[in-house]
């Protein structure tokens, strides 16, 4: 399966500034390589056991292949609102339509040398049979926090979304949602 092309290279993605200010447009590709800044949308998804969906990504995705992530969601595309990002990517991944309204937590600018993209975090509660999306996930399960808690220093998990979740408990824990 390794020698498939990384999945949506060509998509087209606002380059943003600082300021989360579009500054032009590039292919999902090229603003990896070079490192322009984009925008992505992170949605974590509790069952009705209140479980948090956590999945690996497929070896052919363009970003962190095959590891862990308790978010669905990903890159806005040029032009797309972080609303429609979310929902979009959260209905594409779990394999469903008709999700419940998604709540909007906060935005942080993620940065490491080799990546920087401004990040929305939701959440939303999805009763339906989920229907993993092949090309994006190749495992789930709903785990409850504690098993999520005990995988996190064992599993090799993306880092945007690690640091995400940090940012989210860290809010609760300031008593902000």
């Amino acid at each position: 399966m390794t020698d498939r092309q990384p999945l949506n290279a060509d998509e087209i993605l606002d380059v943003v500034d600082e300021h989360d200010q579009v500054v032009g447009q590039a292919p999902r590709g090229e603003a990896y390589a070079r490192r322009l800044r984009t925008r992505c949308a992170f949605v974590l998804v509790r069952d009705a056991a209140d479980r948090i969906f956590v999945h690996r990504r497929t070896a052919q995705k363009l970003v962190f292949p095959a590891h862990y992530d308790m978010f669905v969601g990903g890159v806005v595309g040029a032009g797309e609102s972080y609303d429609e990002a979310a929902l979009r990517e959260a209905e594409e991944e779990l394999g469903v339509r008709g999700l419940a309204r998604l709540e909007r937590l906060f935005s942080f600018l993620y940065e490491t040398p080799e990546h920087t993209w401004w990040s929305a975090v939701y959440e939303v509660r999805c009763t339906l049979p989920v229907a993993p999306q092949e090309s994006e996930i190749d495992w789930h399960a709903f785990l409850t926090e504690e098993e999520l808690t005990r995988r996190l220093g064992t599993w090799a998990w993306t880092p945007d979304g690690l640091e995400a979740y940090r940012r989210l408990l860290a809010r609760r824990a300031d008593g902000e949602g």
